[in-house]
């Protein structure tokens, strides 16, 4: 194709890893497109022992996918205007820092979901200084629905203090009811409070017996006995109208 001047595309590959020596690399990946001299090629590998799996991203930038999914502490950056939905996930935890990170790259973002069990640690340092001021609140100017079902409680503190995120109005957000009695101290806490009224739909995933001040807002119950955590990530992105189609896209 003498003609091609430009090649715009995304790759997106899952590994299964058993007892494997030679597993590809982020920078050998890249070798691959030493010859794209007219595109800029981003690859980024990623791998999950406790999972054993790999994920690897190839992609040309700039970027006019509408989905990223796999994002890791390892995401490279860049800026993605196209990009309307979201799926972080690792083994090793996110700090406030990566969530600035993930704001900044995805300014339209709508939909997020998030699987990490990992607690954060540098919220710990913050505890015992006993001081969130110096952290920057991040704001979220286009985000209608958030998915923190599997997630650590650090998580959802990280999204619902409104001293650490601000949340647009009208957000649907998908989270299991213990944590979020948990977290919100039996939805008594101050702290998160502000954030809570920003939620319009709410989808609470095991039973619930009582709530307070979400009793105006649209809730849903979804009773799931499933430990595979992408199961329950793509029901929660089925109930937030996502066709097939859409979710092949992501997964």
């Amino acid at each position: 194709m003498p003609r091609l001047n430009q090649f715009r595309f995304y790759i997106r590959s899952l590994m299964l890893i058993h007892n494997q020596v030679n597993l590809p690399s982020t920078e050998g990946s890249q070798c691959t497109f030493i010859d794209f001299s007219n595109n800029n090629i981003i690859s980024n590998v990623n791998y999950f022992p406790e999972a054993r799996k790999g994920r690897c991203h190839i992609y040309s930038y700039p970027s006019r996918m509408q989905y990223y999914s796999g994002i890791t502490n390892n995401f490279p950056g860049g800026l993605y205007t196209y990009v309307r939905v979201v799926l972080l996930l690792d083994e090793h935890p996110f700090e406030h820092e990566f969530f600035l990170r993930i704001q900044k790259s995805f300014p339209f973002m709508e939909q997020l979901s998030l699987i990490n069990h990992k607690s954060q640690n540098r919220k710990q340092s913050s505890e015992l200084n006993n001081d969130n001021r110096n952290l920057s609140v991040i704001q979220y100017s286009f985000l209608n629905a958030l998915d923190i079902v599997e997630v650590h409680d650090d998580y959802i503190e990280q999204f619902l203090f409104d001293t650490k995120t601000h949340l647009q109005n009208n957000v649907l957000l998908c989270i299991n009811y213990k944590s979020l009695k948990r977290v919100t101290h039996n939805f008594t806490r101050d702290a998160t409070r502000i954030n809570c009224t920003k939620i319009n739909e709410l989808i609470l995933f095991e039973d619930f017996s009582r709530y307070h001040y979400l009793t105006h807002r649209n809730i849903t119950i979804i009773g799931i006995d499933d430990d595979e955590e992408f199961q329950n990530t793509v029901k929660v992105m089925q109930i937030m109208n996502m066709s097939n189609d859409d979710l092949n896209s992501i997964f």
